[in-house]
């Protein structure tokens, strides 16, 4: 399995993509990682390191997105930027998937210009795994498409449906639609008539779900446009990192604050694991021929080691394939 990695994405890099890149193939016998990216600073970045030189090599690309660049004209002039070369690697086969922690924008429109949408598939959308008190769910769309209209959103948790059967051996996930309310009456005129939509699919449909309740665990995927749904994004990472501080806040105000915190310290950490970004990786961009998975910006060495490893696994079981099959019965497989 040979994973193209975008050395030069993230505010990090190259140090963290190429330091989770040499952790991963001195961990996993079965992957091969091409670096993309320049080359004398890839170099640099692994002076010094142990690894199985045959299963890391580097693929020079002169030019760098940078995180503040316009899509569109990064995409014009930027020909050999490390995006675009990693994402030609799958293309051409070099490659069963690409990683890449930089500019989303210009990865999520290489991807679809060079790989091609899945067959049938009107918009790609980003899948990311968020936490739950009963397990991770999935958020779809994340940030892909800001407008959407209520086919796309029935796409969406078509994509999401066959996502969650295949890498989290779910048969048959719930899938909620989110909403102002419950009721099917509620919402605007997307999710009304995306309703309708969703209510009608061969797939295991629950309904209208609120904000407050998609962290309890009710649904395995969250359907919405990807305005929504990356407000969520930001505002979930944001507001558990604001909860771990103001904690650590409070219990250091009482008298018997540091003895609380002792106390507190496993249960503090393992609500940091839970929470933390780094754990799940990245988040695939379905409805594509072929791996592409995008990693926050602010990515570290753990969050890159455990994209790669995402994406091997997406691309072992051939993920975007089922999305495809998917797609053409209209989620009636999910039942059969």
């Amino acid at each position: 399995m040979r994973i193209a990695l975008d050395a030069m994405g993230g505010d990090y890099a190259p140090a963290v993509t190429v330091e989770g890149a040499v952790e991963t193939v001195n961990e996993s016998e079965d992957i091969e990682i091409a670096l993309v990216g320049d080359e004398p600073s890839i170099k640099r970045e692994l002076s010094g390191k142990r690894y199985p030189p045959t299963r890391l090599q580097i693929r020079h690309a002169s030019q760098v997105v940078g995180m503040d660049e316009p899509a569109m004209a990064a995409i014009r002039k930027k020909k050999d930027s490390s995006i675009k070369r990693a994402i030609e690697l799958v293309k051409n086969r070099e490659a069963d998937a690409v990683v890449s922690a930089g500019h989303s924008g210009v990865a999520m429109a290489m991807a679809l210009f060079m790989l091609g949408a899945s067959e049938g598939v009107h918009r790609p959308a980003i899948a990311t795994l968020m936490p739950t008190i009963r397990g991770p769910f999935v958020l779809i769309d994340a940030g892909a498409n800001v407008d959407c209209d209520p086919e796309n959103l029935l796409q969406f948790a078509l994509m999401g449906n066959a996502y969650c059967k295949t890498m989290f051996d779910n048969p048959e996930p719930k899938i909620a639609l989110l909403s102002i309310g419950e009721e099917d009456t509620k919402g605007n005129l997307l999710t009304k008539e995306a309703f309708k939509l969703l209510k009608e699919a061969g797939i295991r449909f629950i309904g209208n779900i609120e904000g407050k309740d998609i962290f309890m665990g009710h649904a395995d995927v969250v359907v919405c446009d990807g305005f929504i749904g990356n407000i969520v994004l930001k505002t979930s990472e944001g507001l558990a990192e604001v909860i771990l501080k103001m904690l650590k806040r409070e219990i250091a105000d009482v008298t018997t604050g540091r003895i609380g915190y002792l106390l507190m310290k496993p249960a503090l950490r393992n609500f940091r694991k839970k929470t933390d970004y780094a754990e799940y990786g990245g988040a695939p961009l379905l409805g594509i021929n072929g791996t592409c998975i995008i990693s926050h910006g602010r990515s570290s060495a753990k969050a890159m080691r455990n994209a790669i490893k995402v994406a091997a696994e997406f691309s072992r079981k051939k993920v975007y394939e089922i999305i495809t099959e998917e797609i053409k019965s209209g989620g009636k497989s999910a039942k059969g």
